[in-house]
């Protein structure tokens, strides 16, 4: 019981950090709260950047969190650590040799660190809807809707909130079908050049 109780106040915390600093999210929360659902509940995944994701999935290891899988990219990967009734933790780095060079990824954690999350995801079940919906209320989408109409996974970021004129933090939507969790190298990718303006 201590595990858990110490990681919903890891997640609650770097939560509310998010919340406070991505407008998207905020206007989300708000309405979430007006009908009871809160934010927290429609967590799909929560993505952090690092320099060093093994060092940086300790903390959430002890919590419970377990490896799942590597994604690689051109020149940044990922590792995927799950927890049963958690959202997924997606930890992400630079390659630490050459193929890291061009990797937007050092640049953000020199700027911001890796004690909070570079992106929170919500799953929504229709993402044009949520979209019209949204742009409705001032928020505005970084690139399009990554995926396709009728597939596993279709995603999309909004335009990043910026600290200092530098990118700060986005919110994905994510609409999943066929009970698919997981988690699709080219869409990551994607949705990662969408939002590289100032980096």
């Amino acid at each position: 019981m201590g595990k858990e109780t110490d990681l919903d106040a890891v997640i609650r915390r770097m939560t509310a950090d998010f919340l406070a600093h991505n407008r998207a999210a905020g206007m989300l929360r708000r309405a979430l709260d007006e009908i009871g659902v809160g934010f927290v509940p429609v967590i799909d995944h929560l993505t952090i950047r690092t320099m060093n994701i093994d060092q940086r999935a300790e903390e959430f290891i002890a919590l419970g969190y377990g490896y799942d899988e590597t994604i690689h990219y051109d020149d940044w990967y990922a590792k995927v650590f799950r927890k049963a009734g958690y959202p997924a933790l997606f930890v992400d780095q630079a390659y630490p040799d050459d193929r890291g060079k061009t990797s937007i990824i050092p640049r953000w954690v020199e700027k911001f660190g890796d004690r909070v999350f570079h992106h929170v995801a919500v799953r929504v079940e229709d993402i044009e809807q949520a979209i019209l919906k949204m742009k409705a209320k001032g928020v505005v989408f970084a690139g399009e809707i990554v995926g396709v109409q009728g597939g596993t996974l279709r995603q999309i970021f909004t335009a990043p909130e910026t600290i200092d004129g530098q990118p700060f933090s986005v919110l994905e939507l994510a609409e999943r079908h066929q009970g698919y969790q997981g988690f699709l190298p080219p869409q990551a990718d994607s949705l990662m050049r969408s939002t590289m303006r100032g980096m």
